[in-house]
């Protein structure tokens, strides 16, 4: 079941993703996607999401990402983490009192003002993840 959900833009209400609306959507009421998608493009990637989840519950070397990130490759994790670090979401930060010199990436403040939002994406997983296979499933077995 979707739950409609009221997006204000710019003075103007529309339901996102109701079903019940039948009102033509005027350019004015979309979201201002030429605005959003590079800011998302940049943290909703593949793996970002999941980097900046791992980095949730401590500062991480690269090793210790990689082997919590099961199918990263160490091309790709370098490249996002590199990505983050552009983007001002996490802090890279070479240990000089290691031997080899080590690097741990940790969280910035910037990063912290998504802790929300993702709290809400992690519990929506969790509570329809199972509902989503289904679906899967379903759409795969309708289809063979």
């Amino acid at each position: 079941m979707i739950i409609p959900m009221p997006i204000t833009t710019e003075g103007v209400i529309i339901e996102a993703c109701s079903s019940h609306s039948h009102k033509a959507v005027t350019a004015e009421a979309l979201l201002d996607v030429e605005k959003a998608r590079p800011v998302l493009e940049q943290i909703a990637n593949k793996w970002s999401v999941l980097i900046l989840t791992v980095l949730c519950t401590r500062p991480s070397r690269f090793n210790e990402i990689m082997r919590r990130l099961e199918g990263i490759t160490h091309k790709a994790l370098a490249d996002a983490l590199k990505h983050l670090e552009r983007n001002g979401l996490i802090r890279r930060e070479v240990l000089t009192t290691t031997t080899p010199v080590g690097v741990v990436y940790t969280l910035t403040a910037l990063r912290r003002s998504l802790q929300q939002p993702f709290e809400a994406l992690y519990a929506w997983s969790m509570t329809y993840g199972s509902e989503l296979a289904r679906a899967q499933e379903e759409y795969d077995r309708v289809r063979e």
